[in-house]
């Protein structure tokens, strides 16, 4: 049972953007591993710019920067 763990800031991802993520990575593991899509877990985390840090900053001043 593969176990797909997806983490996006949280800047609006839309429902239909997510669901395609998770299609596309369930046919993916299907077509290249041969694995089950009916046993196949996606989840999509989605993580607030002021908890994700790049380079010892937070995306947030990252973005506000210009980097």
């Amino acid at each position: 049972m593969p176990y797909v763990n997806i983490k996006i800031t949280r800047e609006g991802a839309t429902a239909e953007q997510k669901a395609k993520l998770i299609q596309g990575v369930t046919e993916l593991l299907r077509d290249t591993l041969g694995k089950n899509p009916a046993t196949t877990v996606v989840v999509i985390d989605e993580v607030d710019t002021d908890n994700w840090g790049i380079g010892g900053e937070s995306v947030t001043v990252r973005r506000k920067a210009g980097k």
